[in-house]
């Protein structure tokens, strides 16, 4: 008799297993930040409805029939907001500046968020593309408080892909 073997099931990842990976110009990393929550990676696309009259009468109508057909519309990118511990690096405010001033146009960068495993493999990869600083914010500071500081930092991006 032959042995059968038990069924394979997916490894759920955790989200608190998860790199970004952003590089900018004149950033003093490899990569420029590892941020503690990441969201806004959301994709949708429009429902367009097509209503037309088809030739069939229906009941006591003298008309045709009212047929609706739904079909794909535009799809939408969700902008990413990023957050993390405020460090001295000037690399994510630089960058905000210089869209700020009008230079958007160089300014577009390429990213990835990785999600690892539990032995740390990679094991998910959303890739994004032309993305550029919309809103900049530091959290608020208080001297009683020993909270880390949270820089923030919202990115509108062209589009985004799972690649793995």
């Amino acid at each position: 008799m032959p042995e059968t073997q038990p069924p394979r099931f997916s490894e759920l990842l955790t989200a608190s297993r998860f790199y970004l990976e952003l590089s900018l110009t004149g950033g003093n990393d490899t990569a420029d930040a590892t941020f503690l929550e990441c969201r806004g990676f959301k994709r949708s696309q429009d429902v367009a409805e097509i209503c037309e009259v088809a030739p069939q009468q229906w009941a006591k109508a003298k008309s045709g029939r009212v047929i609706r057909t739904k079909v794909p519309g535009n799809t939408k990118t969700e902008n990413i907001v990023l957050r993390r511990g405020m460090t001295n690096s000037m690399t994510l405010w630089n960058w905000f500046a210089q869209v700020e001033a009008g230079k958007w146009g160089e300014q577009l960068r390429d990213g990835s968020l990785v999600i690892y495993d539990q032995a740390g493999q990679e094991q998910a990869r959303f890739n994004f593309q032309k993305a550029w600083p919309v809103r900049y914010t530091a959290a608020d500071v208080s001297a009683k408080s020993t909270d880390i500081e949270i820089e923030e930092l919202e990115i509108a991006v062209e589009t985004f892909v799972r690649v793995q």
